[in-house]
């Protein structure tokens, strides 16, 4: 299990670094632009996560691969992809729903090996899938997908219940992780695809 949850995450990283570059490449970053993105949507949430769990030093401290992962990521990103912004549209988002999806999972995991109650653990798993992406956003200067209507938080807490349930169901480790990972994969890709969202909360403003 710990060798499947360790591939996991290193995947997310590299498809979350991989985002991260394409969001600088469509907004004409430098190379030092790229991979501050790249890293900090790779890494952002799990850092959040492991600050708030106690879990010191973070991840990325203790075991630098992530840090060389994200490097030559966005290094290939700059390299092989000419056309950035023709990969801002669908691509991106694909990439991310991937990155979303294990990240989502791996957050449960490790907060649940912490003894936090389930619900605190899917708010963890939230948290990492999201909050990565939160930072990426805000850097470019754009409302984070978190914060639209889009099927986004509410995929990871899908998953993060799924996770959890099928634990509690004593299903073994890697079948939950899978059925999680892509129970939030196909309801985040289902909002991509279909335009399926959330009802907006919109304060019509008084008539004069």
């Amino acid at each position: 299990m710990n060798h499947f949850i360790y591939a996991a995450d290193l995947f997310g990283t590299v498809v979350f670094a991989i985002s991260g570059a394409l969001a600088a490449g469509r907004l004409r970053m430098d190379p030092f632009g790229v991979l501050v993105l790249a890293g900090v949507t790779a890494v952002g949430g799990g850092t959040v996560r492991d600050a708030i769990l106690g879990a010191t030093p973070v991840f990325w401290i203790t075991d630098p691969t992530y840090i060389w992962l994200i490097a030559i990521t966005a290094a290939l990103v700059m390299l092989l992809v000419r056309c950035p912004r023709r990969l801002s549209g669908k691509w991106f988002q694909v990439a991310d729903a991937f990155g979303l999806a294990v990240f989502t999972v791996i957050g449960v995991q490790k907060a649940l090996r912490f003894g936090v109650d389930p619900v605190i653990a899917v708010m963890m798993g939230t948290m990492t899938g999201v909050m990565g992406g939160m930072i990426r956003d805000l850097l470019c200067r754009e409302v984070p997908l978190v914060l639209r209507t889009e099927i986004y938080a509410t995929a990871c807490i899908v998953g993060g219940a799924i996770y959890t349930c099928a634990l509690a169901l004593e299903l073994a480790l890697v079948p939950a992780a899978l059925l999680a990972m892509s129970g939030t994969l196909l309801l985040r890709l289902i909002g991509i695809f279909t335009g399926l969202s959330l009802p907006a909360f919109a304060l019509d403003h008084p008539k004069p």
